[in-house]
């Protein structure tokens, strides 16, 4: 069954531009506020340097400001934590002054 659906479905488009929007808001926010980012390609998700040396300890204290972030070691990626971008824009818009406010745990401003 899932054969014909797709076979039905390869020709059809997706529009990408409601998640360029939401990667280049999250990206810049970030920035911003000091992190440093790698810029995806694609994918739905934007990997951050941890400013904390224990990346998991860092998701933590994120938590603390409702922002839920998954250690980059799950991927292959020490030293870095993943944020997912495949949001509402207006949730990412909302958790960026959260963003800041866990920033100034970390960077002298």
């Amino acid at each position: 069954l899932l054969q014909k659906v797709v076979a039905k479905c390869i020709r059809e488009k997706t529009d990408l531009t409601y998640y360029n929007r939401n990667r280049e808001t999250l990206y810049e926010g970030l920035r911003q506020c000091g992190f440093s980012c790698i810029k995806p390609q694609g994918a739905f998700y934007l990997f951050v340097k941890s400013p904390s040396e224990d990346e998991k300890a860092f998701c933590e204290a994120a938590k603390r400001y409702n922002i839920l972030l998954v250690p980059g070691s799950s991927f292959g990626c020490p030293g870095y934590v993943r944020i997912a971008y495949c949001v509402a824009y207006e949730t990412i818009i909302g958790a960026l002054p959260r963003f800041q406010e866990l920033a100034k745990q970390y960077f002298q401003r």
